[in-house]
């Protein structure tokens, strides 16, 4: 098993930027790539980045492309979006995700979920 544990979320303004924190703990965690994707109210779970667990490739929805930037820092077991230039449409709760297993931009490849964390950017 793998537990996430995600940090971070807040409100902001159009334009601000945020950090968004994954911390990964238990069994192979390690091993696998990591993944961010966020839901808003009334739509589908969508893939925002993912990051390889080595940090040596990176993958982001075209949306977020130049403003967010996925990164990992393997002494701590954390994965961090830094997310810039908030945009409105941005607002969602936010999930960290772990263990891809097929077609890592649809949510259901995943196999281990954090509790998401609200991120709200206002005009």
């Amino acid at each position: 098993q793998v537990q996430l544990v995600e940090s971070g979320g807040g409100l902001v303004q159009a334009g601000d930027s945020l950090r968004l924190s994954c911390a990964a703990s238990g069994r192979s965690f390690d091993r696998y790539p990591m993944g961010w994707f966020r839901q808003a109210p009334g739509k589908e779970r969508e893939f925002v980045a993912a990051i390889t667990w080595s940090g040596g490739s990176t993958f982001y929805a075209g949306s977020v492309k130049g403003r967010f930037t996925i990164s990992i820092d393997n002494a701590k077991n954390t994965v961090y979006l830094q997310m810039s230039s908030l945009k409105p449409e941005d607002t969602a709760v936010y999930y960290c995700a772990a263990d891809p297993d097929g077609d890592y931009t649809t949510d259901v490849a995943w196999n281990y979920w954090g509790q998401g964390t609200q991120v709200t950017v206002s005009q």
